[in-house]
């Protein structure tokens, strides 16, 4: 365990592969530039691979202070326990006080193992972070500025909120997208540290005999039109006039969590809190009820059409422009009239 650090840095494992950040690290950067800010503390982050140490001038431009660089042959492609060992190692020594993942394929491989090696608490798929104040019921003890772990539970059924006062550094692996991603200050200013790391033949014990990449099947995220279904799109077949509509205007194909367990789509087309989070251009949600956990994955779209039969549905509190009516007589409407006017 390492002991409760009040000054320790606020850390981001700056994720990357073939020499390329992922955007969730960058996301976690302006995330932990504001949690630090609040603490008053630096913000630090772990970047780890083979010849990627250009990568620390974009963590410095999107808020972090130090750069902790380890540059080893064997750190070229992920393995879970060479790069467990670099994060267990760089947080005996540093001792930070927070450290965030993100909740990718491989955030959530590496964080459970470096949260067991160091006997810390670790609260995956976070939708946000806030710093508060946690007293304890039994003994009335007053722990502030406590990271405050927010996150569905239940099935996305309520709002958990964890804390972790004793068992240090306070982790947590954070959803895609959930952070908003900044520009970045190219002139920003920081340090970047060159760290050596002492492997042993058990950090070895995986080797990667051949890699294979799938791309993404549909990329939310970066869409900036979106057409999603819900549960009250009715089946599978009548979900073809969501893809249609996609279609027409360009733009990517989205659901809600009910549109996906009722078999009509595939769940990597899921928005909202069990799913991507997204804020696009334009947001056209097309029989959505809009359950809370439905609109935080969307509300922050620029500009949000609703098209609903129930004119009471909570979709209405966070759209734009709402349609209130049968959907199956809507879209065709509006696929027709986008075609006629392109």
């Amino acid at each position: 365990m390492i002991d409760p650090n009040p000054r320790g840095e606020v850390w981001v494992f700056a994720e990357q592969e073939d020499e390329h950040l992922s955007d969730t690290s960058l996301e976690l950067c302006g995330k932990a530039r504001e949690l630090a800010d609040r603490l008053g503390v630096q913000v630090g982050a772990v970047l780890a691979g083979w010849n990627v140490r250009e990568l620390s001038y974009r963590l410095i431009a999107h808020g972090v202070d130090q750069v902790y660089h380890v540059h080893d042959t064997r750190l070229e492609y992920y393995r879970t326990l060479p790069y467990a060992r670099v994060l267990c190692r760089m947080i005996s020594k540093h001792k930070p006080q927070i450290v965030m993942y993100g909740a990718t394929p491989l955030g959530r491989d590496l964080a459970p193992r470096v949260a067991s090696e160091m006997r810390a608490g670790l609260t995956a798929d976070c939708t946000d972070l806030q710093i508060g104040r946690y007293t304890d019921p039994r003994t009335k003890t007053v722990y502030d500025n406590l990271l405050m772990q927010i996150r569905p539970a239940f099935g996305g059924n309520i709002i958990a909120t964890i804390i972790n006062f004793d068992r240090w550094p306070q982790m947590a692996t954070v959803r895609e997208g959930v952070m908003r991603l900044g520009e970045g200050d190219p002139k920003r200013t920081g340090q970047i540290i060159d760290e050596k790391i002492a492997f042993n033949d058990f950090d070895q014990a995986v080797k990667l005999i051949e890699r294979h990449r799938e791309g993404r099947k549909v990329n939310l995220k970066g869409a900036r039109i979106i057409v999603a279904g819900g549960g009250g799109v009715g089946s599978k077949d009548n979900f073809k006039l969501v893809h249609e509509l996609a279609g027409v205007l360009g733009g990517a194909v989205g659901a809600s969590r009910a549109a996906v367990d009722s078999g009509f789509i595939g769940k990597e087309h899921q928005i909202g809190q069990t799913g991507t989070t997204v804020r696009p251009a334009l947001y056209v949600a097309c029989g959505i009820s809009g359950a809370v956990q439905h609109r935080a994955g969307m509300e922050e779209s620029a500009k949000i059409i609703a098209i609903n039969w129930d004119k009471d549905a909570p979709i209405f509190g966070v759209a734009h422009y709402g349609i209130v009516g049968d959907l199956n007589k809507i879209i065709p409407t509006l696929i027709k009239a986008i075609r006629e006017r392109g």
